[in-house]
């Protein structure tokens, strides 16, 4: 009995210590050889990259056809839409797509949810490869933008807005389909119970 009791103890010690070593903090462990602008980029695009993943990983393959509507994205081509911003907005600091990449028709590649997730981890790989890559030099070096002109600091920061406006509706699509997001699950499970 007592062995039994042993072994629940450390079944539950290492359970709970999972979803602490889960979860990514850039600002305090850092973004060894990025500094500045780029370093800050960076922990933003590791945070979502985190948050993505542990999310798509966590709603069902079944909910990965979902749409909270017909005329708007499903799972699956919300996750595939972010990862073709990765893949493809990277391009106007100076990291091209991968070879074979075709933005077109992208997001409706596949529902498949390994294939999604695999993806959306890759995405984000090949973001955090392009800004670590990119020349300090290079930000406030222009281009045009919608009519306009943006600098590569700009096209940064649209590209991080734009991942996190898409993380907003990925949430509440989880939580349509009931799914409560892995980083607020592990924030209540640190909460003391109320009495």
């Amino acid at each position: 009995m007592k062995t039994i009791a042993c072994v629940l103890f450390v079944a539950s010690m290492i359970a709970t210590a999972i979803p602490a070593a889960a979860q990514v903090n850039p600002y305090k462990d850092g973004t060894p050889g990025v500094t500045g602008y780029r370093s800050e980029v960076l922990a933003e695009v590791i945070v979502q990259a985190d948050k993505f993943t542990r999310l798509a990983e966590a709603i069902p393959a079944e909910k990965y056809n979902w749409r909270p509507a017909p005329d708007v994205r499903s799972v699956a081509e919300v996750f595939l839409h972010v990862s073709a911003a990765n893949y493809n907005l990277y391009k106007l600091v100076g990291t091209p797509p991968p070879a074979g990449f075709d933005a077109k028709g992208f997001e409706k590649s596949t529902t498949d949810k390994a294939k999604v997730v695999a993806t959306l981890k890759d995405s984000f790989d090949h973001a955090k490869k392009a800004i670590t890559t990119m020349s300090d030099a290079d930000l406030e070096k222009s281009m045009d933008w919608f009519g306009g002109k943006n600098t590569e600091r700009g096209i940064l920061l649209f590209i991080v807005r734009h991942a996190a406006e898409h993380l907003g509706q990925s949430i509440a699509y989880a939580r349509n389909v009931g799914i409560t997001p892995p980083w607020t699950e592990d924030a209540q499970k640190k909460q003391p119970e109320k009495k």
